[in-house]
């Protein structure tokens, strides 16, 4: 993808070098936008292997208003696990765990998970239930009933709830638009790890504008991601430079099953991707 490889270029080149909030340090610019046309390919990154079974499962997870890791980690993924883990060393019930065997009490005992892998209200929360409104259900409405509206919103962005969360919304506001029978969507990014975390996020808000767009009987139009702090954590620039190296294979495709007609009714089973070519993976840590 061109887009993300003029991300990387542009931030390594003119970002700049500022200390963050994990202590590894950054390179960072400030707003940057790319687009996507879906008509062109599922913007699945090809430069290095995505993880897209972690993207569906989290975007289903997040549709149903669930905080909790435990059905990421009972679908063995990993990608919430650094934020309880840390939260459970300083809790009195640690006797000295380690990750996995963190992960294997949540997986095995659900009152465990239920005190230790609760995330508090992050995004699913605010999706479904905002100060009471059900962000998601009336933004399929509106695009049914009033696509023509510019107010058709979903914000994760809640400060009253900012402190209960185990980490504030990066991904953090979202708007629709309709012309010409396609469904278009932008995402507002105060924060994106452009190695690990824009790939996802990419693939992520693509694939839920296709299936906000099949939902409501509309087209998938062009996906917006709009970055405030875009930035590549110190620890990633080789990992950036060898990506660079690498030129970019076809998109693949994606395909939803298409009786599913209600938003909460998608499943795993119901997403397949054709053609996907990627490199392969790249490591890099996660900051927490």
């Amino acid at each position: 993808m061109k887009q993300y490889h003029d991300l990387c270029r542009h931030v390594m080149a003119y970002g700049t070098e500022k200390m963050d909030r994990t202590k590894t340090g950054t390179k960072s610019v400030f707003g940057y936008q790319m687009r996507f046309d879906l008509k062109e390919g599922f913007p699945l990154l090809t430069t290095k292997k995505v993880y897209l079974k972690a993207i569906i499962h989290e975007l289903l997870w997040f549709i149903s208003g669930d905080t909790n890791i435990k059905y990421l980690v009972d679908h063995d993924v990993k990608i919430w696990n650094e934020w309880p883990y840390e939260a459970f060393k300083k809790h009195q019930d640690y006797q000295g765990e380690t990750m996995d065997e963190f992960v294997a009490k949540i997986k095995a005992d659900a009152s465990f998970a239920s005190v230790h892998g609760n995330l508090g209200p992050v995004y699913g929360a605010q999706w479904r239930n905002f100060a009471g409104v059900d962000q998601l259900k009336e933004v399929i409405q509106q695009i049914k009933n009033q696509p023509n509206s510019r107010r058709i919103i979903l914000s994760a962005w809640n400060p009253k709830e900012l402190s209960e969360m185990a980490l504030p919304p990066c991904h953090t506001f979202m708007q629709f638009y309709v012309a010409n029978g396609e469904l278009s969507l932008q995402l507002y990014q105060r924060s994106g790890d452009i190695f690990l975390g824009i790939p996802f996020n990419i693939a992520s808000y693509s694939l839920f504008l296709m299936m906000v767009a099949q939902v409501t009987n509309l087209k998938p139009g062009t996906f917006v991601h709009t970055i405030g702090d875009a930035h590549i954590y110190s620890n990633h620039f080789e990992q950036i430079e060898l990506q660079l190296t690498r030129t970019p294979r076809p998109l693949p495709s994606m395909r939803i099953n298409p009786d599913v007609k209600d938003i909460e009714s998608f499943k795993y089973e119901d997403f397949v991707l054709d053609n996907y070519d990627p490199y392969p993976p790249i490591k890099g840590a996660v900051a927490v």
